[in-house]
């Protein structure tokens, strides 16, 4: 049984994930108990049917994560090994701010702006990241008045926690390391 934070078996942290993950679901989507179930044993995704980098293209990745997130089977494989430890908010944040940045209609803006805020900044969001309170109200002002820079402070932010945190983690992995093979 899971006992206290520092001797929670793995597996009771990813269950734990699962749950999180499926309560901000039921919190999204009220009307629907579908996506409730909380499976055991899912597959890892397969990084997206491109082209696996040369040696030299995946070594570049230790050095920068932006290498890492331009090049397409790197964006897959590192998207699937977060996927794998329940940890791809932050990464998920990053991409729909690059997407929102391309958007032109001030319509659109305001309303994937809203988007976002609500399922990655607010508090207790389902995709919560983790940023500091003076980033998350500044970010919130930004909002009154959408533009493509809005999000870009809290973006830095999470850029910072996934070069600190995530891609050290994916770089000591078996799926990076078999790339390299």
């Amino acid at each position: 049984m899971c006992k206290g934070l520092a001797a929670l078996p793995h597996s009771c942290l990813e269950r734990a994930k699962e749950i999180k993950i499926k309560l901000g679901t039921l919190l999204q989507k009220p009307d629907s108990a579908v996506d409730l179930v909380i499976p055991y044993n899912e597959k890892p995704e397969k990084p997206a049917k491109t082209h696996k980098p040369s040696l030299e293209e995946a070594l570049q990745w230790r050095d920068s994560l932006d290498k890492l997130l331009q090049n397409n089977y790197g964006l897959a494989s590192f998207r699937s090994f977060l996927k794998s430890e329940f940890s791809e908010e932050n990464l998920e944040f990053w991409i729909a701010c690059e997407d929102y940045k391309k958007t032109k209609s001030p319509a659109k803006m305001a309303e994937k702006a809203k988007k976002i805020y609500d399922e990655f900044i607010q508090t207790e969001a389902p995709k919560e990241v983790n940023i500091d309170h003076v980033t998350k109200d500044i970010t919130a002002r930004n909002l009154g008045r959408p533009s493509p820079s809005s999000f870009d402070l809290a973006q830095r932010r999470v850029h910072a926690l996934m070069e600190k945190d995530s891609l050290p983690r994916f770089l000591r992995s078996a799926r990076y390391r078999q790339l390299l093979q």
